[in-house]
């Protein structure tokens, strides 16, 4: 189900001025805590809602919130409510398994955001889907010697099950060829059809004898006219990015057969009349003054370079594929014929939510909530995560799309976009096996030491680079040497002096204090980072927050407190213990099996989010009991990592 927390903390209560009353309460005596009690019983399905509900409180009456920083929020408008997150990741092609690399550019930051964002209370619907039309899928299933859809049913689970592995938490992991995006592309070129954008147009094609077919888009490789990469591909160059046509490669060639004598042949196709909505996408990209330059400066450069925004095909001469209709009706002259992948994969966004609605008993009324803004989306903020090759699609065909429509679905309203991850000097490469992919990676290590290199090195600003000495430093330091060695140190010495229970006795004093300050400064730090998607500023404050603990146990040094003065030591420990839990909850967005571990090895399922750091460092009493984790991260020896690297200096068969 989507993910929301309703009883964490009250997020808006109303009570008359002047009035000590605390929030509403359940009959259980936890605090009411979503936008409107009217939608409040809608989301949560409770029934049924109070006859007297205070939808309309009169103006002797007052709402009080907590914003995402813990303030007080007042509103003229009614309540302050919870944010509701809709986040989609950049959905992955499913010609292999994915290299991480791809992993970093899109799906896991949108993983750590959505942890965060239900961390904090939000509702959050995450979204992500593997991408099963277009050359890639039928390429990649030939050379299994499959039919497509069965290629297609069985790689989607096998990304489905690598993900799980991940720990990415999708609230619906979907497919591009459901019914459900077969239906909503039509529709959308039916839409567009009617408003006048889209058009016929005559084209030359490229067509291979030896093949005894036209090669559309990747079926074609050869040089690109604006690099001179020689392994261009026929819809886009992955080394500048350049959007192509299979006609502008140079000493074109045949991905099937390697063929070069290729002729050019006469077809129809439609094209989406971009150029049109020029002006509107300019105004649109002009007014998100928030996005990452990355983001705007790829979307400006396709819309102003040359000739400005081009018109843009959106079928394709496959067998595979969304068949080409106008909404329900067929379309004259595009018999046989598909809409193109760019076209119909980021409509399965959409299409993924209403996937989400099936598989989970839900209504079309659920679904549309999160995407129409006619139909309740109007308070949801749409955030979405690409590597920047994706970025054109995102901020200029796909909104095409949307708005061309002219139906009220929601737009994105922040674009997070990230460079190229490499690989000990060269770039990660699905096609030619290249680098350390998605299941190879979960059979050396878990999951979360994956995950904290590659978030903390998150190639934002610029390209990033793996090295296995990198990567064995920064585990070794960050995980093992940092949080790994806090946890053990207390809770082994506690189980030595005090046994395995947070001991009584003792009081905080000015170091105690003076961590709390500090503690205090940089969650709401790390917070701050966190809301802006700053990947990784977060992961260094998350490491600071646990460097902290470090400089208290070594500067408080219970061990020798313990001889003079066994209650302070018992204090300290006591905040010790306490600042495990504070790490389980903190960290848990970026490493969440660690993270489960030590709430588990505190005994307690409490990991509620942090406003008040001194509360939540007495959250584990005197007298709650508690068990020594196993080691929480190994080091990685030399002999390790030597190993993995001549492993993985080839490519993948």
């Amino acid at each position: 189900m989507v993910s929301s927390r309703f009883n964490l903390r009250p997020l808006c209560h109303l009570t008359p001025k002047g009035s000590s009353a605390g929030p509403p309460r359940w009959p259980d005596q936890s605090c009411l805590t979503y936008e409107s009690y009217d939608r409040f019983y809608a989301r949560a399905e409770i029934s049924p809602a109070p006859a007297q509900a205070p939808l309309h409180a009169p103006a002797s009456w007052h709402w009080h919130g907590a914003t995402s920083w813990g303030k007080e929020a007042q509103s003229d408008k009614g309540p302050a409510y919870m944010t509701r997150h809709l986040i989609t990741s950049a959905i992955p092609y499913i010609n292999g398994i994915k290299h991480l690399g791809n992993l970093v550019g899109s799906q896991l930051p949108a993983d750590l955001y959505a942890r965060f964002q239900r961390a904090r209370g939000n509702e959050v619907m995450f979204l992500c889907a593997t991408d099963e039309h277009g050359t890639p899928a039928e390429l990649a299933a030939s050379k299994a010697g499959k039919p497509v859809a069965e290629y297609c049913a069985e790689m989607h689970d096998v990304q489905a099950k690598i993900a799980d592995g991940f720990r990415l938490s999708f609230d619906h992991f979907g497919r591009s060829s459901s019914p459900q995006n077969h239906a909503l592309t039509q529709h959308f070129a039916g839409q567009l059809n009617k408003a006048g954008l889209i058009r016929e147009v005559s084209e030359k094609q490229m067509y291979s004898p030896a093949d005894s077919r036209y090669l559309p888009d990747r079926y074609i490789e050869g040089t690109c006219p604006n690099c001179g990469f020689e392994s261009a591909r026929g819809d886009q160059c992955d080394n500048c990015t350049k959007q192509l046509d299979p006609t502008d490669l140079l000493n074109p060639r045949s991905v099937i057969s390697g063929s070069t004598a290729l002729e050019e042949r006469e077809t129809k196709h439609l094209y989406l009349c971009q150029s049109q909505m020029r002006g509107q996408l300019q105004d649109w990209i002009d007014s998100k003054t928030d996005w990452p330059v990355l983001t705007t400066s790829i979307a400006k450069k396709w819309l102003n370079d040359g000739d400005g925004l081009q018109d843009r095909g959106i079928t394709r001469d496959l067998d595979w594929g969304i068949p080409v209709k106008d909404g329900e009706a067929d379309w004259p002259g595009m018999e046989g014929k598909v809409f193109y992948v760019w076209f119909d994969a980021p409509i399965e966004y959409i299409a993924c939510a209403s996937e989400w609605a099936e598989a989970n008993g839900k209504t079309e009324a659920d679904w549309q909530s999160w995407w129409r803004t006619d139909l309740g989306a109007d308070d949801v903020r749409y955030t979405q995560f690409m590597g920047k090759d994706n970025v054109p699609f995102h901020t200029l065909s796909f909104p095409a799309t949307i708005l061309g429509s002219g139906e009220d679905w929601k737009l994105v309203d922040y674009i997070k976009s990230f460079n190229y991850l490499n690989y000990d000097g060269g770039q990660f490469s699905t096609s030619r096996g290249r680098g350390v992919f998605m299941d190879q990676a979960l059979e050396l290590l878990p999951a979360d030491y994956w995950r904290w290199w590659l978030l903390s090195h998150a190639p934002e600003s610029s390209d990033a680079e793996f090295t296995w000495e990198n990567f064995q430093t920064s585990v070794n330091k960050d995980l093992a040497d940092v949080l790994g060695n806090f946890v053990s140190r207390i809770t082994k010495f506690c189980r030595s002096k005090f046994g395995e229970e947070v001991p009584a006795g003792g009081s905080h004093g000015p170091q105690e204090q003076a961590l709390i300050a500090e503690l205090t400064t940089r969650i709401r730090a790390y917070e701050g980072f966190m809301e802006a998607m700053e990947v990784r500023k977060s992961a260094q404050e998350l490491r600071a927050i646990w460097v902290a603990g470090n400089e208290y146990l070594q500067s408080a040094a219970p061990w020798s407190t313990f001889k003079t003065d066994p209650e302070q030591a018992a204090a300290q420990v006591r905040l010790g213990l306490n600042l495990i839990r504070l790490y389980g909850v903190l960290s848990a967005p970026f490493i969440p099996d660690a993270a489960a571990s030590l709430l588990a090895a505190m005994q307690t399922e409490d990991d509620t989010w942090p406003d008040d750091i001194a509360a939540a460092l007495s959250a584990l009493p005197a007298g709650h009991g508690f068990t020594v984790p196993e080691v929480l991260f190994a080091k990685i020896s030399d002999e390790e990592r030597e190993d993995w690297q001549n492993r993985f200096a080839g490519t993948r068969d």
